[in-house]
């Protein structure tokens, strides 16, 4: 594991490469539901997919009221090629009712909550506390995973929960939302998950994984 020298140095390489680090699944901010369904919507998906649904879905169905009074068939006739539609279908809908029933229409702000809601995970939790509230978020995505492992941020462990406690012992909370975006831009970008490119990596002097090659 990182001392707190390295864990800095890696964050703030990462800030220089990446100043501006965002979500690649966009949504109203006025609308911090079309963010949650996104992201159940790109479960076993690619986000390019989703972005090419997400319009024409909310697009039939602009608010909650409309999602939560549409058929599982009526919005899995939009969502189907994001796989396991029924599934995805099912979930947007209740989440909608529990939204409009529970919580007043209005997407909670905390991690208990959150994980009430049909679909809805740890990963998806952190990514809208992080992105919506602009509170802590460790999305443990793969990317985010992979590439901490390999960092020595973590053990190495496959296990989002585990990777998820790991960082938050070594990532300052108020660098957790845009630390693990960066780990998905440098994971398309540079440490692509079948070859990382190490000798163009900017933080591969810091890397536990990268020093191993050299």
């Amino acid at each position: 594991m990182k001392d707190q020298e390295a864990v800095t140095a890696i964050i703030e390489e990462l800030k220089s490469v990446y100043p501006e680090p965002k979500c690649s699944l966009p949504f109203d901010p006025d609308k911090a539901y079309e963010l949650l369904f996104s992201v159940r919507l790109a479960a076993q998906c690619t986000d390019a997919r989703v972005n090419m649904v997400t319009p024409v879905l909310y697009s039939r169905f602009p608010t909650l009221e409309a999602l939560a009074g549409a058929t599982e068939e009526e919005i899995g006739e939009i969502i189907h090629s994001t796989g396991f539609w029924r599934a995805k279908a099912r979930d947007i809908r209740a989440a909608s009712r529990m939204l409009l029933d529970e919580y007043g229409g209005r997407v909670p702000d905390t991690m208990e909550a959150l994980l009430r809601l049909p679909g809805v995970g740890r990963k998806t939790a952190n990514l809208v506390l992080g992105d919506v509230y602009g509170k802590e978020g460790y999305v443990c995505d793969t990317h985010c995973i992979r590439i901490t492992g390999l960092l020595g941020l973590t053990d190495g462990s496959k296990d989002p929960l585990k990777v998820e406690k790991q960082l938050r012992q070594v990532i300052p909370p108020a660098e957790s939302n845009d630390f693990c975006h960066r780990m998905v831009l440098h994971g398309r970008a540079v440490c692509v998950a079948r070859r990382p490119d190490c000798a163009n990596c900017t933080v591969c002097s810091w890397c536990d994984y990268g020093s191993s090659r050299k």
